[in-house]
């Protein structure tokens, strides 16, 4: 049986009980007009009879004149019994729509807070890692010993850690020295990055402490994959003011992860295939989609009006709502947003976009 919500079941006892009071009123209505013939009828008899029936004209004169007060005050009760049903219906609906509308805020926040407290821990592990040892000592004089005892280095940090795809270790002049997976990927080593944005970015860093992070894309030398790149510089004696030997590039493996994030937020009973779950970057561009419509290539049309946060009806009446990310610990995240993007019951059965 479907669950209903709190407007439909005011809304249900609201007209049941306008239905039966109409019936009452209905009733009454029908005493009225018998009244009001009787009364007729009364004094026409009591004008038959002449100056005997003029008390009893009367009396009749005054049963007509309840029953017309009593059908008049029928009406008024109807028209504001009516007239309350609605508004008591109407406010229920507002307010229960306000109340999802909310919800859905909450529910949009939940999903950017979740994917900033992942990514904080991937902030923290890219300069943990760069203070290796067997990192520093290739950064400082990459031969192939130490080219390929950082490999094993960052081959055992990717057994364990399997939420990347491959960690790369390159010299200052972008050129990839050792990366955690040459089975896998056998074109890194030796690969030139120089023109790659996280590392022009990485190769500015100031300290040890300091980190890039660059928007959600694909990495055609990892077979295509979604990644959320993250770097720190690898510095002399793995110290933070150590002068820079090197960066070390850790490539998140971004479409699984955000894929559990959208699809695991928990919507209601007949809720999930009329709603959307979406991840934006601060160019509202979908990085991830509970559906997987329009991943890295949709820009979405939301309309945040300079808020923080908040939830409008678009153009086709489906509610939007949306938080931006609030960051967590250092990790003051890259702009972007939650969404929720939901049909209502009524157009459930249109397909969203």
């Amino acid at each position: 049986m479907k669950d209903l919500s709190l407007a439909e079941v005011v809304g249900a006892s609201a007209q049941a009980l306008k239905s039966r009071a109409s019936s009452n009123l209905g009733a009454i209505q029908l005493i009225a007009n018998r009244m009001k013939l009787l009364a007729l009828n009364a004094l026409i008899e009591a004008a038959h009879a002449g100056e005997k029936g003029a008390g009893f004209s009367i009396v009749a004169q005054e049963v007509r004149t309840v029953s017309t007060e009593v059908e008049t005050l029928a009406a008024a009760l109807r028209a504001g019994l009516s007239t309350g049903v609605d508004d008591l219906t109407e406010a229920v609906a507002r307010l229960t729509g306000e109340a999802r509308a909310t919800r859905c805020v909450d529910l949009a926040l939940n999903a950017v807070e979740l994917i900033d407290r992942n990514l904080y821990e991937r902030t923290c592990d890219v300069r943990w890692w760069a203070t290796d040892a067997a990192l520093v000592a290739c950064g400082r004089d990459p031969s192939p010993e130490t080219v390929a005892y950082a490999g094993e280095r960052l081959g055992v940090i990717l057994s364990a850690y399997t939420v990347y795809l491959d960690l790369w270790l390159c010299d200052l002049q972008g050129r990839v020295v050792a990366h955690g997976r040459p089975d896998t990927y056998p074109d890194i080593l030796g690969a030139q990055v120089d023109a790659e944005t996280w590392f022009r970015d990485a190769r500015a860093l100031r300290s040890g402490n300091d980190y890039t992070a660059v928007d959600v894309r694909t990495e055609a030398r990892l077979r295509g994959a979604q990644v959320a790149t993250y770097c720190a510089s690898v510095r002399e004696g793995g110290r933070p003011e150590g002068a820079p030997l090197g960066i070390l590039a850790i490539h998140f493996d971004w479409q699984p992860q955000a894929r559990a994030i959208v699809q695991g937020v928990r919507l209601g009973a007949g809720e999930r295939e009329r709603t959307r779950v979406m991840l934006l970057d601060a160019r509202n561009r979908v990085i991830a989609c509970s559906r997987d419509e329009g991943v890295l290539s949709e820009t979405y049309r939301l309309r945040t009006d300079g808020r923080f946060q908040g939830h409008y009806r678009d153009g086709r009446g489906r509610l939007v709502a949306f938080h931006g990310s609030p960051g967590y610990e250092t990790y003051q995240g890259l702009g972007w947003r939650g969404v929720i993007e939901q049909q209502s019951v009524e157009g459930s059965t249109n397909s969203l976009p």
